[in-house]
């Protein structure tokens, strides 16, 4: 399967995210959110994280995108 493929699902968990796409990493760190080997991430969706850390989820998928998209 193509790696190119975009998050559109807003229940997809954090480990799968990260996981399947690595060039988000950075994403994470800039927005400061922790999740990046947390032991949380197998249970968080992209939804909570965004909830948890009070993040705007349509600005964060569209950044997570983004950096898909480049890589």
């Amino acid at each position: 399967m193509a790696q190119t493929a975009a998050i559109d699902d807003p229940d997809m968990l954090l480990c799968d995210i990260l996981r399947r796409w690595p060039q988000t990493i950075p994403v994470f760190i800039h927005y400061k959110m922790l999740c990046v080997g947390c032991a949380i991430t197998p249970y968080h969706t992209l939804r909570d994280a965004c909830i948890e850390h009070d993040v705007s989820e349509v600005m964060f998928r569209r950044a997570l995108n983004r950096a898909i998209r480049q890589h």
